[in-house]
């Protein structure tokens, strides 16, 4: 599962209303959200999958009989990070209120628990009807976000409560909505991610076992959240996170510039990445013959842990990683206090354990609170929680 924290599933009812829908995906792609659309069949009568399509880039599905092997009302719930159907008609309104799944779009929305935000457009004595109203308050009680109808002009001369909001009105009620659910909003988290490389010739390098899972893992929840994500990325064969701005390395030294370049405008660095620790002193232009290769002489990276952290600006955040074989604690309790950071996560790699697994434990350091310990679980899970360490720290 690829989340973004701004993945917006837009389901279209089959009402008139529905080529206003239209003008809604370019607002919120204008405002930064990432848009899949998953049109009723029978708003296909008012606007075709072609429309959406062209619009959002994207494929569009309108059937659970379609593309069956992927399992589409699971893959596309999983991918959402908020609902919301714009227009809903009475129909389908009811259709939700009866927990039915007699469509992709309804299979949907009973296959995810994310925020959903629905916006009713019908004639106005189908909007006052007691059965709508019924329905309209089941959905409210099991936390669904009804919006009000705007009051006008209709189909035909018919005025009055009914009329589909403007797609400033639909995009408001869904910032408010992200804004209860996005809790890093504006801030700008600094994570590095990967093992650095160091190279011995134009083939050799020296080097770590780190796959760079846990930094884009980090990635992904700070974007979740609502975060602005810089990713320093090295040596990583991961796809890249959809929103998260990427900068490649491979050295130490690269990874210091980047690091020089946006720590000051991070209000959060999480320091994921394995950086070597050494170097060879000189780098060969040619390979070296396994003839010649006898011993390669090497000089310590910059430690960029502590070099940032002595430049730090108040009220930043700076978060470490250790890997460790032996001693875990006290060598994470070392680096904690030596390199000024505010908290550190430490597990232990012994046998290779960890690297390259989408699983981890470990434990949590902090300089000002006991420390967590934190059972095998995933790496999303790690993320999440080191975010609300972070979260807690920030406010």
């Amino acid at each position: 599962m690829s989340r973004s924290g701004r993945e917006i599933l837009l389901g279209v009812g089959g009402g008139i209303a529905a080529y206003k829908s239209a003008d809604l995906v370019r607002r919120l792609q204008d405002s930064g959200y990432l848009v899949t659309v998953v049109p009723t069949p029978a708003s296909l009568n008012f606007v075709g999958s072609a429309t959406w399509e062209a619009l959002t880039g994207r494929p569009v599905q309108t059937q659970v009989w379609e593309n069956v092997h992927a399992v589409p009302h699971i893959s596309l719930a999983e991918n959402a990070d908020y609902i919301v159907i714009a227009p809903a008609t009475a129909d389908l309104i009811a259709r939700l209120a009866q927990g039915r799944a007699d469509d992709l779009l309804t299979n949907i929305v009973l296959a995810s628990a994310v925020p959903k935000l629905i916006v009713p457009a019908m004639h106005p004595e189908m909007w006052h009807d007691r059965a709508t109203a019924d329905n309209v308050e089941v959905l409210r009680n099991r936390g669904f976000v009804v919006m009000e109808p705007d009051v006008g002009r209709l189909t035909g001369s018919d005025v009055g409560a009914g009329r589909f909001p403007d797609s400033g009105s639909i995009i408001s009620e869904l910032s408010a909505i992200v804004g209860r659910t996005s809790d890093l909003l504006g801030v700008k988290i600094l994570i590095t991610a990967g093992g650095t490389r160091e190279a011995i010739d134009p083939v050799r390098f020296i080097g770590n076992r780190s796959s760079g899972k846990q930094g884009y893992a980090i990635a992904q929840a700070a974007l979740a959240r609502g975060a602005t994500v810089r990713l320093v990325s090295a040596n990583c064969d991961l796809p890249i996170p959809q929103g998260a701005q990427v900068t490649p390395v491979e050295t130490a030294d690269q990874m210091q510039d980047a690091l020089e370049e946006f720590f000051e405008d991070s209000d959060v660095l999480v320091m994921c990445a394995a950086v070597a620790d050494a170097k060879p002193r000189n780098l060969s232009e040619m390979k070296i013959k396994k003839k010649d290769l006898h011993s390669i002489e090497l000089v310590a990276n910059p430690d960029l842990l502590a070099t940032i952290s002595h430049n730090r600006k108040a009220g930043q955040i700076i978060v470490g990683f250790a890997a460790e074989t032996s001693n875990l604690e006290l060598h994470a309790q070392n680096k904690l206090d030596e390199k000024g950071l505010d908290m550190i996560f430490v597990n232990d790699v012994s046998g290779g354990a960890i690297f390259g697994s989408d699983q981890t434990h470990g434990r949590f350091l902090f300089k000002d609170a006991p420390g967590i310990e934190i059972a095998p679980t995933s790496k999303d899970t790690l993320a999440h929680e080191l975010l609300n360490q972070v979260r807690n720290r920030l406010s």
